[in-house]
């Protein structure tokens, strides 16, 4: 789960609740003396050009065949339902990123891993409504609130919540680098049970993968975030807290599905 939320403070959250200028122009060349002007007149013209070879000089020359890259996927449906996320919260957001990474920062620049969690909710709209509400998030008690770039629903359904250019807290050690999917579900199992669901997640998952040249490999669960080697964590109360949503035997059939999705086709 994003925030290590208690089902009970999901609850309550539901209960109480987004250059110019081109090459330079060369210079006319000096004009010839009339003394030159006279001696190229003088001069026997050069010999007409055959038709045939004026033809052959005139067709232009065959180019190359220029292997073309094949095209990258693109997104699949997605639902852009953005939270509140003005700049009181960017800058929360990037005092975070000094304190935790050393980064003065509130942008996603360069993500390296797109990792997976779920809700341990039941529905979508209580997630939204907990990450709208830019309160100290529950376990850590900082701002800001925790979130996600993205919400799959149990129908299939891809809700954007946050910009890929902005940060996320869903991950302690990770959030510089990482884009954040949260699947609403109780259980890894729950959330690989339900085929539309799943099969929503992964092609999302492909799309970021392929747009950001992410391995298959940086595709992880929340609780392999300890094993990454981007994990930077600067606080020492935040070191070596992870969550057990998408382990690795589970993300294992996640990264195997994801090897049957190429980025072209």
């Amino acid at each position: 789960m994003t925030r290590s939320l208690s089902l009970a403070a999901f609850a309550a959250a539901v209960v109480l609740g987004g250059c110019g200028g081109g090459s330079p122009t060369p210079a006319s060349p000096p004009r010839p003396a009339a003394r030159e002007i006279a001696a190229t007149r003088q001069t026997a013209a050069p010999a007409a050009t055959p038709p045939a070879t004026a033809a052959a000089e005139a067709r232009p020359t065959p180019r190359a065949a220029v292997a073309r890259p094949a095209p990258v996927v693109g997104p699949p449906p997605i639902v852009k339902s953005y939270i509140p996320f003005g700049q009181k919260r960017k800058n929360e957001t990037r005092a975070y990123s000094r304190e935790h990474y050393g980064l003065d920062t509130y942008r996603l620049t360069d993500p390296h891993l797109v990792i997976w969690h779920y809700t341990e909710t039941s529905d979508y709209p209580s997630v939204f409504n907990t990450f709208s509400n830019d309160l100290p998030d529950v376990e850590f008690h900082e701002l800001p609130q925790v979130c996600a770039h993205f919400v799959v629903d149990t129908h299939g359904t891809i809700h954007q919540l946050v910009p890929l250019g902005i940060i996320c807290r869903h991950v302690v050690g990770l959030n510089y680098t990482a884009i954040g999917i949260e699947i609403v579900g109780r259980s890894d199992q729950q959330v690989l049970g339900n085929s539309r669901q799943f099969r929503a997640a992964a092609l999302l998952t492909r799309w970021l993968r392929c747009r950001s040249a992410i391995p298959i490999r940086g595709v992880i669960g929340h609780n392999e975030s300890l094993q990454s080697p981007y994990y930077r964590e600067l606080v020492p109360a935040f070191r070596g807290q992870t969550h057990g949503d998408f382990n690795r035997a589970d993300m294992n059939v996640v990264r195997a599905r994801l090897a049957a999705l190429p980025c072209s086709g």
